[in-house]
């Protein structure tokens, strides 16, 4: 069978008994501050889990592309060394939500992996949580059970609390589960140790490939454990590693999912994949990185410099640099990959195909970015290495490697590998130190500490937000978090109309109003799916009856501004064409952000022209058509407009302005008018192929009028209000450029005549013409005095300045090249004497210069030149 054969028998299996099957989420997480990337296939569901939101289908089954590379699930350094880590990877799971438990999981897992895949039983071998006395809990033998009526008993496993108790986080849902693993080993090699010994133990021939979780427990914040009312079946299976134990291969890298690329990569490089160890760790890494980078680009994750971008940059920049190091790719080459990976993987998932534009011009300028930076960084290495050579050593220090680490994006193995070609060395602890310091101030800004939900009442969450901006509610829930030395409460509300922040606009504010308190929402958040609202204060009394209101002027400002992303992206496409396609937006009361696919700066012309196009619709006064809960299939008829990488329900609520039809869950204003006016004040770069319109509407058009008003007409006094400013100005420009011609003129004139005498009083020493002057120049004439003192006086010549500019001090070293043949280095002594004006500096052995802040120390410092140079 086909990778994409394997994929399609799990669906069909678990569509035979009875599974809903649902489209894999995006691997990039947009809505859920507690987590980046999709690290399993539960996190789609966490919301139902969690009972924040009921289940449409109680037995769901699907292909999720997952990615694991920060926090607990941490692969990155083994990609590529071993046979069966990735970064992203596919997991196949089945889940039951309140339905059937452990039983039909096991038997369901057996059936498809024995009868319908046909892998002989006695490979397989299950493990079962041993128990935990100090949390009361005891060996998972209803789960042992059900295995026996399929598994001798020595192939039935205890596992620990580590490897088979599995939990979301710190608190949540958690419970046993019972991990299944394929011994793939040679025959000879299992009659001498049996699977049933190396299971666990990291043998790349002996590995997990399904883990079914339990979920039957709560984890509380004091580390208790309480019964959950609905159990939960969440199970993950590797798909890559079942493809390899299917195709009879000791690698996941000999599959089909990954030998197509191997093989273009190996062509690229003009190598063969396995016959060379380090190129084929490098050419595995770069086969893992592509996909994670691709999918992430498609699911509309950039590389960046903060949190998710910055890991798929780092993703980016360890494939790169391992074709640069070992297989000699010192131009972009990953971005060449990509008709491999869409002819691979783009049935599966057809966004790949639809973005591969975007992919290619986002993975080649970041490769040639990153290509730039490894240059300057291995330039930086070799001076960090003549230095320490020269002072005798060697050994570099660990600050330097973590440097070029956190700045260059070195790791440490091209370090050393630079370093060892070089008979050198580093020192690794005080590396590692930095790295911990690092680690250290990261989790620190980031620590926070959440309490337990404290339950008033059941109950769901309602949101009348579209309709209502103040009402009647009470509190659900409750609980403490603290972060950075504060405290704050997150409160649940039955019926809430403030809009959590989600989709680019930011959450609402306000307050809630009892007859015996005012209490402000300083923030409304969404996480998994549920509304919470932000306070710095809870309220006395929690079980009186509320009036929830929410800031009706800045919720009418995001309002104006969200409404006016649709009209921008509408007006983008008609001026720029159909392939604009957004990319990113943030909607907040001050101003808007819209960020769009398009591969060349927006001239002034089109900006101009996309805004006349929206202000025309803004005066239109387009009322606002709004469809909610309409069933997905019906709003693509309508020509609505999704995101990629965007999640969406069977049902979805759709907002109209005229043309504008766009999938959105924001607040919109009730007619185009209410939006004022747009001005868009910036058009730049944000990657390869993504442009970024920043605007204001409303009441900011107005104050950046005023304010552009107000600068014209002061700048018309400063011109004596000359009826025609612009010709006033170039008039003082021209005037201004012809006095400073005469100046420059002057200067030169000066300097002739300085040089002259400098020449004049020059003095001889030992053979030496020594010129040695204090002047009031700039920097510029002194060199330029330095060089024609060196043309005139080719040998022999020694000549230190001190000059003043602006009060401040500077010393120039101008040598003739015998001079510094017979050892002389004008560099050096400038280094030494720059000390005596508080200073620094350097330049090569003829010549030097150096700055500094003491002008009182010139005289001394000149002198300082002439007595280290011993002449």
């Amino acid at each position: 069978m086909t990778a994409n054969e394997i994929r399609d028998s799990f669906k069909s299996f678990f569509e035979s008994k009875g599974h809903q099957i649902v489209p894999s989420a995006p691997m990039v997480i947009k809505d859920d501050p507690t987590l980046m990337f999709t690290n399993a296939g539960m996190n789609q569901f966490k919301d139902i889990i969690l009972g924040n939101h009921p289940a449409k289908y109680k037995r769901v089954a699907d292909s999720q592309k997952c990615l694991r590379v920060s926090g607990k699930h941490n692969d990155l350094e083994e990609v590529g060394h071993d046979t069966y880590h990735h970064t992203m990877f596919e997991m196949l799971g089945n889940w039951s939500f309140g339905d059937y438990f452990k039983k039909e999981a096991i038997s369901w897992a057996w059936e498809y992996l024995v009868d319908v895949l046909k892998i002989d039983p006695k490979d397989l071998y299950a493990t079962v949580f041993e128990g935990s006395p100090e949390e009361g809990l005891e060996r998972d033998n209803e789960a042992a059970s059900y295995w026996e009526q399929f598994l001798p008993k020595d192939h039935i496993l205890n596992g620990n609390k580590h490897d088979n108790f599995w939990e979301m986080g710190d608190t949540g849902p958690c419970g046993p589960c019972s991990e299944i693993h394929i011994d793939s080993r040679p025959e000879e090699e299992k009659a001498q140790i049996p699977g049933s010994q190396l299971v666990n133990k990291d043998h790349p021939q002996v590995i997990e490939i399904w883990n079914l979780v339990f979920m039957q427990f709560n984890r509380k914040a004091d580390g208790s454990l309480e019964g959950l009312p609905a159990k939960v079946i969440d199970t993950g299976m590797g798909f890559e590693r079942l493809v390899r134990t299917l195709q009879g291969k000791t690698s996941n890298y000999d599959t089909d999912v990954f030998q197509p690329i191997l093989k273009a990569i190996a062509e690229m490089a003009g190598t063969t994949y396995g016959q060379d160890n380090q190129k084929d760790i490098a050419m595995r890494v770069i086969a893992d990185h592509i996909r994670t980078i691709a999918f992430s680009i498609t699911d509309g994750q950039l590389p960046g410099n903060a949190k998710a971008g910055y890991v798929i940059r780092r993703i980016l920049r360890r494939a790169v640099r391992y074709g640069y190091t070992f297989l000699g790719q010192k131009q972009a080459f990953m971005y060449k990959l990509l008709p491999v990976l869409i002819e691979n993987m783009g049935e599966a998932y057809p966004e790949l195909n639809a973005q591969k534009t975007l992919i290619e011009k986002v993975i080649k300028e970041e490769e040639e970015s990153f290509l730039r930076t490894l240059e300057t960084g291995i330039r930086l290495l070799d001076k960090t290495m003549n230095d320490a050579k020269a002072a005798g050593k060697k050994e570099i220090s660990g600050v330097d490697a973590f440097t070029l680490y956190d700045t260059f994006g070195f790791p440490l193995d091209l370090t050393e590998l630079i370093l060892r070609e070089n008979g050198m060395t580093v020192n690794e602890a005080e590396f590692n130190a930095e790295m911990q310091k690092q680690k250290e101030r990261a989790r620190n800004a980031a620590a926070v500490e959440t309490g337990d939900w404290i339950i008033l009442k059941e109950g769901d969450t309602h949101f009348v937000g579209y309709d209502f901006t103040e009402y009647e509610t009470s509190i659900l829930r409750y609980r403490q978090i603290k972060q950075k030395n504060q405290t704050l409460y997150q409160i649940v509300l039955s019926d809430t109309p403030f809009y959590a922040e989600s989709g680019g606009q930011v959450g609402d504010t306000g307050v809630i109003v009892s007859e015996f308190e005012t209490i402000e929402i300083i923030d409304t958040k969404k996480e998994n799916n549920l509304p919470i609202h932000i306070t710095k204060k809870l309220p006395e009394h929690l079980d009186v009856p509320m009036m929830a209101c929410v800031d009706t002027e800045k919720r009418a400002a995001c309002a104006a501004n969200h409404s006016c992303t649709h009209l921008l992206d509408e007006a983008l496409r008609q001026v720029l064409g159909t392939h604009v396609e957004q990319k990113g937006s943030l909607v907040t009361p001050e101003s808007l952000r819209f960020d769009f696919s398009h591969f060349q700066k927006v001239t002034d012309e089109q900006l101009r022209e996309v805004e006349h196009l929206v202000n025309a619709k803004i005066r239109e006064n387009i009322p606002l058509t709004e469809y909610r809960n309409l069933p997905i299939e019906k709003a693509k008829e309508l020509g609505a407009i999704a995101l990629f990488g965007e999640k969406y329900g069977d049902e979805v609520r759709v907002v109209q302005f005229g043309n504008s039809i766009e999938f959105c869950g924001g607040t919109h204003v009730p007619a185009t008018g209410k939006i004022g006016m747009v001005r868009i004040i910036s058009e730049s770069s944000v990657a390869a192929g993504v442009r970024r319109i920043e605007a204001i509407t409303g009441v900011k058009v107005e104050e950046l009028m005023d304010t552009v008003q107000d600068t014209l007409n002061d700048l018309k006094a400063l011109f004596n209000n000359a009826p025609d400013l612009k010709v006033a100005i170039r008039k003082y420009i021209d005037e201004n450029a012809g006095l400073k011609k005469q100046v420059e003129e002057f200067m030169k004139e000066k300097g002739a005549a300085l040089k002259a005498r400098l020449v004049e009083n020059a003095k001889e020493i030992n053979g030496v013409k020594v010129v040695k002057a204090i002047i009031p120049m700039s920097a510029d004439i002194v060199k330029d005095i330095a060089f024609q003192l060196k043309g005139e006086i080719p040998a022999n010549l020694f000549v230190v300045i001190g000059s003043v500019d602006n009060n401040k001090p500077m010393l120039t070293v101008m040598i003739s090249e015998d001079l510094v043949k017979a050892g002389q280095n004008a560099g050096k002594l400038v280094r030494e004497a720059a000390k005596l004006i508080q200073g620094g500096g350097g330049g090569q052995p003829h010549f030097a210069t150096a700055g500094g802040k003491n002008p009182d120390g010139l005289n001394a410092a000149v002198d300082k030149v002439i007595e280290l140079a011993a002449l």
